[in-house]
C-alpha cells in the first residue's frame, strides 16, 4: 500500500477570525520544488490568482485518467504524439443536498504520431478502460463523463 501525503499550510493574515473576514489563501506544498497557491473558488470570494479546491480535483482526475490512458496505449503499441484535456467540474447539490462537485467531464484529445488512427468506437473503449482503471476515479462517488469528440 502507497502513502501519498502533501502538506497544507494556513494563518491568519491581519486582524481576528470571524466569519467572512478572514482570506481562505493558503499554500499546498507537494515536494519542496512543487507548491501552489489556493483559495476559495471566485464565486466564493476567492482570487482567480490562486488555484481552488475544485480545480484541483478536476485535475486530478483529468492527470490521472491521461496517465492510465497512456499506459494503456503503450501497451497496444499507439503511437501517441500529444493529449491534451480539458476538465471541467461542476458545482451542484448532491444527493443529500449538500454543495458538491456534482459531475466532472473530461474532454480528451489525442495525437497520434506518423498518420496513425484510431476509430471513434475504439477510442471510446480504451478511454473507458482508462476511466475504469484510474485510481481518482475509483475514488470518487460523484459522476465522471469521459467526452471524445
Amino acid at each position: 500500500m502507497s502513502k501519498i501525503s502533501i502538506d497544507l499550510i494556513w494563518k491568519l493574515d491581519d486582524g481576528k477570525m470571524s466569519p467572512g473576514k478572514y482570506s481562505n489563501q493558503h499554500e499546498i506544498v507537494f515536494t519542496p520544488n512543487i507548491k501552489i497557491k489556493a483559495d476559495s473558488a471566485p464565486d466564493w470570494k476567492g482570487s482567480e490568482l490562486n488555484s481552488n479546491p475544485e480545480q484541483t480535483l478536476a485535475a486530478s482526475l483529468s492527470s490521472c485518467h491521461m496517465m492510465t490512458f497512456l499506459a494503456l496505449a503503450a501497451k497496444m503499441g499507439w503511437p501517441v504524439k500529444s493529449y491534451k484535456d480539458n476538465a471541467v467540474a461542476t458545482l451542484g447539490k448532491n444527493s443529500k443536498g449538500q454543495i458538491s462537485v456534482i459531475k466532472i467531464e473530461l474532454n480528451p484529445k489525442v495525437e497520434f504520431t506518423d498518420g496513425f488512427h484510431v476509430e471513434p468506437v475504439e477510442m471510446a473503449k480504451i478511454q473507458d478502460r482508462a476511466h475504469r482503471y484510474c485510481f481518482i476515479a475509483n475514488s470518487l462517488s460523484s459522476e465522471v463523463k469521459v467526452l471524445i469528440n
